[in-house]
């Protein structure tokens, strides 16, 4: 990874998704979706026990780390089959290993060293991003909270990528054609999230960067093998 890239790198190839499969999408992942909720519970279980280590030792727990990142890959790769980008066909495999010539992939840099105290203030530092990518996905949650009082305000609203994804749904019906525009519109929301959950999880201390890169390379983050020059269309 370079220096100066993000050590969060999200990227995807237009594998030319079909006229009509997107309408059934949804029952063919429901296994995926069950799974995946199991999975998301034990990445929030994982990320509070690296909390404790980070905070004693400064290192997330390779084990966990790795964990982590394969669940972060699951969902990239069930998100981009399904209804946040409609990108592909192709099923995803139950797999937390990285699957190198399926078109979506995420790889995450191990950090050898993080900051001690960070951890306890990333949910605060990252409220603008919150509020930005709540925007993009059409929903989000501000939280005020106390040592003895917790109070949530959850908003919603018209969600960007659920905007493009249907629009570009709709062309996929009438002209078997992926607008390029949507598609680097869907995938860059899709990479910012996925920055601010990485930074949330405390896979990193570095803050996502306040850009929507769009499209299917990571010009933030390092190719990963095979994936070189693997753009949108």
């Amino acid at each position: 990874m370079s220096p100066a890239g993000y050590p969060l790198s999200v990227r995807a190839r237009l594998d030319q998704p079909s006229r009509w499969l997107w309408l059934v999408k949804w029952i063919l992942l429901i296994p995926h979706w069950i799974v995946l909720a199991f999975l998301w519970l034990a990445f929030v279980i994982v990320t509070v026990i690296a909390f404790f280590a980070i905070l004693f030792t400064t290192r997330y727990p390779r084990g966990l780390f790795d964990f982590n990142v394969g669940v972060l890959r699951w969902s990239w790769r069930v998100s981009y089959y399904g209804y946040a980008a409609l990108g592909t066909d192709r099923y995803p495999p139950f797999s937390l290993a990285d699957v190198p010539d399926y078109p979506a992939r995420l790889e995450v840099d191990y950090p050898q060293q993080l900051n001690r105290w960070l951890p306890l203030v990333k949910w605060l530092l990252a409220v603008p991003h919150y509020l930005i990518v709540g925007a993009l996905v059409g929903s989000g949650y501000a939280a005020a909270s106390g040592m003895e009082d917790r109070r949530g305000y959850a908003y919603s609203g018209i969600s960007v990528i659920g905007a493009c994804v249907l629009i570009a749904a709709i062309a996929l019906l009438f002209t078997e054609r992926y607008p390029t525009g949507l598609y680097d519109l869907a995938v860059g929301t899709d990479r910012w999230g996925y920055r601010l959950t990485v930074y949330l999880a405390l896979m990193t201390d570095r803050y996502p960067p306040f850009r929507l890169d769009q499209g299917g390379d990571d010009l933030e983050g390092l190719a990963p093998p095979g994936m070189a020059g693997a753009a949108g269309p």
